[in-house]
Parts: structure tokens; C-alpha cells; sequence
């Protein structure tokens, strides 16, 4: 037997609409570059940048795509490369040019078959460097357990985010279309860098996914969902937000959330 969703709730294109309006602008700072990237587990990534677009290899296939590079931290890129012969999947690159470190988050909506009992939209996550790569070494953290803030994405938008335990966390609308609806879904963390965490989660509701960079200094997140509309098609849209600590739970020892 298939979950209802509950009455009036939303489909990813209602709520998207807007989401936007508070995200970084891009920059051009990478074009006429180029970057090798080799990941943990061995796939290599060239990547080759051009007003807009971002000619790409791996092993798997070549191509030329759209591309968006915004500057998240000095010397720290978001780039979103979105593929136009596959949209059921979309690469998020977080890159330090100047350390080398790199991130990818690797995004696929999946047939409803495939994904039984799980989100539609499942993300694959390979810590990578370029060239001789220096300073911190992204991994998975637990550093926001516990942690309860606020997300303005725009005057429309402004969700709450409880980071219940390294797999999931809960949100709940405060503005916006989906006012009064809220859920607990999987999450995964990663630390890049001091006060800088990619934060992603993968919703049960309604198929899709989401990748955000957190600048904690600058407190901006910014970020992209990737999902299926109440139509049926595949959307890949932007986001961004202003973040506002709210509070912050700490447990006894032994009482850790997992």
C-alpha cells in the first residue's frame, strides 16, 4: 500500500518558485581554467570552464554543459553542472582552487522501483583532490547535531532545520506556501572546511534531493534541489539563503543521537 502524502501538501515546483532570491550571484572567476580532480575512489573528473558552460570527462562519457560557478568562501566554488543528456542526474562540485580539496555530491532521481522504502533521490558523495591538495580533508561530521536555525530564502521563504542525529533531520516551514508542513528526512553532513559544511538531504514525501554549502562565518547557505514536479518532469533549480542560529541542544555523554 502506497503513503498518502497529507492534504494540500506540495509538490517541488509549488514551493521552489522564488527559492532563489537570497542565493550568491555566479562568478566568472574560474573561466578559461582548467581542473583535474581525482576522487577517493578513483574516478578522475577534467573539468575545463567557459562563460556558462563547463566541458567535462570521466570515465564514464565526455560532454559540454551548463554550468554555474558561485564563489561560497574565498577561493571556494560551488559548481553545478547540469547535465542536458541526462536530466535525472546533476553534479555539485565544491572546490578549493587554492587548497585543491574538492567535494562531489552526486544526485539521481531513480525509478520508483528502485527505490522502494527509501527516497526516489539518491546521492553519491566522493571526497576528491586537485593536484597536490593541502589543508583540511572534507569528511562527514556531526558537528550541527543539535543545532536548530533559520533559512530565509527569501521574504516568501523562511524554513526551521533541527539537526536531529548524523542521518536525519527534521524541518518545518515558517513563511511560505508550505507554511504548517513539516518532515524528518535523511541527511548527510560533510565538513570542508573550518565553519564551512555541505549539508544535503534526501526527502521521502516527495521525490527530491537537495545540496547546500554553509558558510557559518558569512552565515549563507547556498545551494540547489533536484526532484520531479507535479507535472512529472525533472527540475533542477537554485537556491540560497540568510542563516540565523536559533539555539543548540548538547547531550549527556552516552545520550548521543547516533
Amino acid at each position: 500500500m502506497s503513503q498518502q502524502n497529507p492534504k494540500d501538501w506540495k509538490t517541488y515546483d509549488q514551493f521552489a518558485y522564488g527559492i532563489d532570491t537570497n542565493r550568491l550571484p555566479p562568478t566568472n572567476a574560474l573561466d578559461g581554467t582548467s581542473r583535474n580532480v581525482t576522487f577517493e575512489d578513483g574516478r578522475k573528473l577534467d573539468l575545463a570552464f567557459s562563460s556558462g558552460t563547463v566541458e567535462w570527462s570521466d570515465s564514464a562519457g565526455s560532454g559540454v554543459d551548463k554550468s554555474e560557478v558561485i564563489e561560497v568562501a574565498p577561493s571556494t566554488y560551488f559548481i553545478e553542472i547540469v547535465f542536458g543528456s541526462r536530466p535525472r542526474e546533476s553534479e555539485t562540485l565544491i572546490l578549493n582552487a587554492a587548497t585543491g580539496r574538492a567535494l562531489s555530491i552526486y544526485s539521481i532521481v531513480r525509478d520508483k522501483e528502485q527505490a522502494v522504502g527509501e527516497p526516489q533521490v539518491a546521492q553519491i558523495f566522493r571526497s576528491g583532490a586537485s593536484g597536490d591538495a593541502t589543508g583540511f580533508e572534507p569528511v562527514e561530521t556531526r558537528d550541527l547535531i543539535g543545532l536548530r536555525a533559520h533559512f530565509t530564502y527569501s521574504p516568501n521563504h523562511t524554513y526551521e532545520h533541527t539537526y536531529l542525529s548524523s542521518q536525519r533531520y527534521a524541518w518545518q516551514c515558517l513563511v511560505g506556501v508550505q507554511r504548517g508542513h513539516g518532515d524528518v528526512d535523511l541527511a548527510t553532513t560533510y565538513k570542508f572546511d573550518e565553519d564551512q559544511y555541505v549539508f544535503t538531504f534526501r526527502e521521502f514525501k516527495i521525490p527530491v534531493a537537495s545540496t547546500f554549502f554553509y558558510n557559518l562565518r558569512d552565515m549563507r547557505s547556498t545551494g540547489k534541489f533536484l526532484g520531479i514536479t507535479g507535472d512529472g518532469s525533472i527540475q533542477n533549480n537554485p537556491a540560497g539563503a540568510f542563516i540565523r542560529k536559533v539555539s543548540m541542544t548538547y547531550y549527556l555523554p552516552g545520550q548521543e543521537p547516533v
